[in-house]
């Protein structure tokens, strides 16, 4: 009987993987593959081809803006050194030497001071105003304290050099815009990612007198290039998007600033020859928020750093070592001209 109802007695066994299986696993497939497009497509690709071949000699007047940049550095990490809110004269000294090289360039200097624990400290503010839409204010700006006793010349004397060095440049314009640059103090620990913050209070200050910025760009420690294998490092998974060798200028900016990370990467990319990188990524992943332009996200502005990617490239970052010695001058006079171009396209 049993032979009759089946063979042997075995039972009927469903395949492992039916049809509608096949269907859902499709499904993901699809949805995945459309999730990364998305990603590529909205968040890393950037208009523009980053710059390769050899870099051109710099021109008579580069070399004088190389040598200014130097002559900054050298002042900030050798002659006042490691500067921060437990060496207040440094401190003290290099809001000196930032107001008078400010002062020189043509500006009155506005210092917006507040305190922390009776100490007073002093962000620094230079303007141009805007001629067409002076409401609209562009912001570009750099932390010059250093961390612990890190001397800081590419942390962040690069920076606050480049700021004033651009500052410079604008000087006799008039922009359709307002233009500001800006020195912050105390970005780094203690008070990074706090209310206490030197841009933080700035950025607050801003939205709590319903100031309009359209832009920000943090410069931070911009000043070192390898194009040795492998001296790129990255937080997973952009190790398996972007270049092993870092020789290029990065900009970096959260999701909502998407639109002005792609906008002053295309300009960068436009004007000036010199690799670029440039990414709108969740703020959660590791450096994406570590600097001065997170303070401006938390205000509800956009924001855009640039940055050579400090601790993904640069051996000596937060150490006695960060000496102006390891900066390429060249190239951080070349990463500065081409800001100068960003900074009149986002004036526009």
């Amino acid at each position: 009987m049993r032979q009759q109802n089946g063979m042997s007695g075995k039972r009927h066994r469903p395949p492992l993987i039916n049809r509608a299986a096949i269907a859902r696993l499709a499904v993901i497939g699809i949805t995945i593959l459309v999730a990364i497009a998305a990603i590529w497509l909205l968040l890393l690709r950037m208009p523009g081809q980053s710059y390769r071949g050899e870099l051109t000699p710099l021109s008579q007047s580069a070399i004088v803006l190389r040598d200014r940049l130097r002559q900054e550095v050298t002042r900030l990490a050798t002659d006042i050194g490691h500067r921060n809110a437990l060496n207040p004269q440094r401190l003290t000294q290099s809001t000196e030497f930032l107001t008078e090289a400010l002062t020189e360039a043509g500006y009155t200097v506005r210092l917006q001071d507040y305190q922390i624990d009776g100490q007073p400290f002093y962000n620094l503010e230079v303007e141009r105003l805007g001629t067409q839409h002076p409401d609209e204010i562009v912001v570009v700006g750099a932390h010059f304290d250093t961390a612990f006793t890190s001397p800081g010349a590419n942390d962040n004397g690069t920076g606050a050099a480049a700021t004033v060095e651009l500052a410079r440049l604008f000087a006799q314009t008039q922009p359709d815009r307002t233009l500001r640059f800006v020195e912050f103090v105390n970005e780094e620990p203690p008070f990074f990612w706090t209310e206490q913050m030197g841009s933080r209070v700035y950025a607050q200050r801003c939205r709590d007198r319903g100031e309009n910025i359209v832009a920000m760009l943090s410069l931070e420690t911009m000043g070192y290039y390898s194009t040795a294998d492998n001296s790129q490092k990255y937080p997973f998974p952009l190790n398996l998007v972007y270049p092993s060798q870092g020789n290029f200028i990065a900009f970096i900016g959260n999701i909502p600033s998407r639109q002005l990370v792609r906008r002053a990467i295309a300009s960068f990319r436009q004007h000036a020859q010199f690799p670029s990188e440039g990414a709108a990524l969740p703020a959660f992943l590791p450096g994406v928020g570590w600097s001065d332009h997170w303070a401006f996200w938390q205000s509800g502005y956009p924001a855009v750093m640039v940055t050579d990617t400090a601790p993904f490239r640069y051996p000596y970052y937060h150490t006695d070592f960060d000496t102006p010695d390891q900066i390429d001058y060249d190239r951080l006079t070349r990463v500065v001209l081409g800001l100068q171009q960003v900074i009149a396209d986002l004036l526009k």
